[in-house]
């Protein structure tokens, strides 16, 4: 009797682990409502994805500066000359510039006299006040201008005039050159600026012959 007992209380607890193994799924949402009675959706244990980073917008490139159309570069202009400028030298107040005057083309070139000059601004504009004057008489310490001789270049020849000016606040950035009065004009930018200011003198002297 004993026996028959023990065997039905195995087979009785065998058949209730049976169950709850069938009914695991109904008891884990029957849990689930019992905590969560609304049906809220659970919160994701998953990382939250960083905040946006701010990007901030692109500065619009700046206006281009004014620009002087100059000789160009490299080649010979259609005049079939160029003018080129040699460094500025310095002494005691003093400032000297060659100009060199190239014969490019292909034909000979004549010039006689002194070469026409303008100083500009970085703008292109003429810096207000700056006289050109032919000769150096006007320039305090400038050497003695020689005077003008008629030449004529053949093809790969130069000519050579001097600037004199004396020291000054403003800088001119560009010089307006022709040959002489009445030929056409370009723009060169020298290498170095010219510290000439308003209300001063630039002497030029005449071409001569180039080394």
């Amino acid at each position: 009797m004993i026996a028959i007992r023990l065997t039905w209380t195995r087979s009785a607890v065998l058949a209730c682990l049976l169950a709850l193994a069938a009914s695991g799924c109904g008891l884990s949402s029957e849990l689930d409502r019992e905590l969560n009675p609304d049906r809220k959706p659970t919160p994701s244990r998953t990382r939250a994805a960083p905040p946006p980073v701010s990007v901030p917008p692109v500065s619009a490139p700046p206006e281009p500066s004014p620009t002087v159309p100059v000789q160009v570069v490299r080649g010979c202009p259609s005049s079939g000359v160029r003018v080129d400028t040699g460094p500025v030298d310095a002494a005691m107040g003093l400032r000297a510039m060659t100009l060199i005057l190239t014969n490019c083309g292909t034909r000979p070139y004549e010039v006689n006299g002194y070469p026409s000059v303008r100083v500009l601004d970085e703008g292109g504009a003429p810096i207000p006040g700056v006289r050109t004057v032919e000769g150096t008489g006007q320039v305090p310490m400038a050497p003695e201008d020689t005077g003008a001789e008629p030449l004529t270049l053949a093809p790969g020849d130069t000519a050579w005039a001097a600037l004199y000016w004396r020291m000054a606040a403003a800088d001119g950035t560009y010089l307006r050159v022709a040959p002489q009065k009445g030929r056409d004009t370009m723009n060169v930018r020298p290498e170095e600026p010219l510290d000439i200011g308003p209300e001063n003198t630039l002497g030029t002297t005449a071409w001569a012959p180039g080394p």
